[in-house]
């Protein structure tokens, strides 16, 4: 079910024996063995249990709060994964001043934040990468990081200007 702030998957059955819902990110196990044997033989997964430790961490990078599993009756369990664009920037914001300070998310045009925000979840950057964030050309990405790095708030990588792989990180 889709909903404004959520997105809520429930699937029929019970959780496996050995499996609770304060361990299942830890737990490795297969509700049907046969179904994940075949996928990992197709490489489509690379282990049991990554996709439940694969959803924490997605929801982390995007600064989400981490999922929520229930066993709503005997029958069923229900991951709940809460999605508000407004507490999502909110927390990017603060976790990027927790950063680097905060006055300086404040004294960021749209681009530099977004970039800053970009290469503290990613911890890096290329241009490309940028562009492709931002939805900008590859002249208003080069132009933001140059200009970040410049302020010391990005550190360039790379030999030269046209090195292929130059890159941009935070200071250490």
């Amino acid at each position: 079910m889709m909903y404004d702030d959520r997105m809520e998957i429930t699937s029929p059955g019970k959780l496996p024996n050995v499996v609770t819902l304060e361990n299942m990110r830890h737990t490795r196990w297969a509700r049907n063995p046969i179904i994940a044997r075949t996928l990992t033989e197709f490489g489509w997964v690379r282990e049991l249990n990554e996709g439940v430790q694969r959803i924490y961490d997605e929801m982390a990078s995007f600064f989400l709060n981490d999922p929520i599993f229930e066993e709503p009756n005997d029958a069923s369990v229900r991951l709940t994964l809460e999605n508000s664009i407004t507490s999502r920037v909110l927390r990017r914001r603060d976790a990027l001043a927790d950063g680097v300070g905060e006055a300086v998310p404040e004294s960021l045009n749209e681009y530099e934040l977004s970039a800053m925000q970009y290469v503290y979840a990613r911890g890096r950057a290329t241009v490309r990468d940028l562009a492709g964030h931002l939805g900008r050309s590859v002249k208003v990405s080069r132009q933001t990081l140059r200009g970040l790095a410049e302020r010391d708030l990005l550190v360039w990588h790379g030999s030269n200007t046209r090195d292929p792989s130059q890159y941009y990180e935070l200071p250490r």
